[in-house]
């Protein structure tokens, strides 16, 4: 095995990455046995108990990007018991997404990054081969700008539910949305844009009722987790802080008063102006559990928001309520959000995307919280204190890739997908901090 420059500077982070990258493969090479029966035993299910599937009246074919993710597996899932015909996406890094083995998905086809210039053309190649009648981009944070660009191009030949470039940014711009939904009347914590370190040094805090945390604009994937309240203890610990921070002019970050309180994210696909399908559920920095809550002052404040702007497409955003019931947007992420997977077993969510004047879906009573096993199972390993209650979500639960039948892509995602991408960065020697099972990848500094 050739080894390729690598991305580590000591020999003792060489020697940790290996070890680390290694012991996963044989963790997850020793549950293979136990998951080859599973997904045997689901395969003779299903070929003895075959779920029923609807014949659309106008069937459609659907493109769906961010194959790697189960939120693009969902919504394959959703769209093919609709009577839809189902072509997933995915850049080539992730080829073998154990997604493309869905019995959902009719063809699986790679295409280059989506910074790459020969990015549009390859999905206008796909849109006119197979007859694209809806794309529905299931971004990154990096893609999300680049599909609402060749929205421009691809909605000549097919319907594309995102927004156009502009808003798109606007959007994704923490202090920009923040200044949206000011204008249309709507709560949001008191933010300000910085674009040079000194700004937070010479901010007087001792005028102001809120700590503050401070948070890229553009998406980083590795300080997104950090929420660190500033002033910090003293001026000292505040300037080391804010001296590690990579704060320019060219790369952005939000000051935004800490808000006290629960929170919560959502998912919303939305038509005109108007909700189509909403949820929302608890959340956390780092989010790998859903399970829905009604909360009717957050709905109104997504309905009033996509309603003054009009919006067509799919965001989600992220509130935290405090004791008093005041409600707040922290963000907005103009693209799908992983609560979708509370929809598993919804039989309206293809309607809700292609059909206008929908009744607004929410997850049915009967949906069960989703989960991702192996997160669970770590956090039984790691947190000994937490023991009953992560018990108590794999009971009450669901994984949110497993499915009696459609069993394949559990086994490929955990003994193909993340096998190869280990690997890969073995063999280049590259370091990652965690694995995603939720969105199918190694979270690496400077990562996608």
């Amino acid at each position: 095995m050739g080894f390729e420059k690598t991305d580590l500077k000591q020999p003792q982070e060489v020697m940790t990455t290996t070890v680390k990258t290694v012991a996963t493969l044989i963790l997850l090479l020793l549950v293979l046995p136990f998951n080859l029966t599973l997904t045997a035993i689901a395969l003779l299910r299903s070929a003895i108990f075959q779920p029923p599937r609807t014949i659309a009246s106008n069937p459609k074919t659907i493109l769906i990007s961010g194959g790697k993710m189960t939120k693009a597996l969902q919504l394959a899932r959703s769209f093919d018991r609709a009577g839809h015909r189902v072509i997933l996406v995915e850049s080539h890094k992730y080829w073998l997404t154990g997604h493309r083995f869905s019995w959902a998905v009719d063809r699986f086809y790679t295409v280059p990054k989506p910074q790459a210039k020969d990015y549009l053309d390859a999905l206008l190649e796909i849109v006119q081969k197979e007859g694209v009648d809806v794309y529905i981009p299931v971004c990154s944070p990096v893609a999300s700008y680049y599909d609402a660009e060749a929205k421009q191009v691809l909605s000549k030949y097919c319907e594309v539910m995102h927004f156009d470039p502009e808003l798109v940014q606007k959007l994704d711009d923490k202090s920009k949305f923040s200044a949206i939904a000011t204008s249309l009347g709507l709560a949001v914590p008191d933010s300000y844009c910085i674009t040079d370190p000194q700004q937070i040094l010479d901010f007087d805090f001792s005028k102001q009722a809120h700590a503050y945390i401070v948070k890229s604009i553009p998406y980083d994937s590795v300080r997104r987790l950090n929420l660190t309240q500033l002033p910090c203890e003293t001026p000292l610990a505040t300037a080391a802080f804010v001296d590690e921070l990579p704060i320019s002019e060219h790369n952005p970050w939000i000051m935004q008063a800490f808000i006290s309180g629960q929170e919560y994210c959502t998912h919303s696909t939305v038509r005109n102006g108007e909700l189509q399908l909403h949820c929302c559920c608890e959340s956390s920095a780092f989010q790998i559990n859903y399970e829905m809550v009604d909360k009717p002052e957050i709905e109104a404040w997504v309905s009033k928001f996509v309603s003054g702007l009009k919006l067509t497409g799919q965001v989600s955003f992220d509130f935290i309520q405090t004791q008093d019931g005041g409600v707040y947007a922290i963000e907005c992420n103009p693209r799908t959000h992983s609560a979708i997977t509370m929809f598993y077993n919804h039989p309206d969510v293809a309607r809700a995307y292609l059909e206008s004047d929908v009744p607004v879906i929410q997850p049915l009573k009967s949906s069960r919280p989703t989960y991702w096993i192996y997160h669970e199972i770590w956090r039984l390993v790691t947190q000994p204190t937490q023991i009953g209650q992560r018990l108590k979500i794999i009971v009450s639960g669901k994984d949110a890739i497993f499915d009696w039948a459609d069993p394949l892509p559990f086994l490929m995602v955990h003994h193909a997908q993340i096998p190869w991408l280990l690997l890969e960065n073995l063999r280049q020697l590259k370091g990652w901090m965690r694995i995603d099972f939720n969105i199918g990848k190694l979270v690496e500094p400077a990562g996608d």
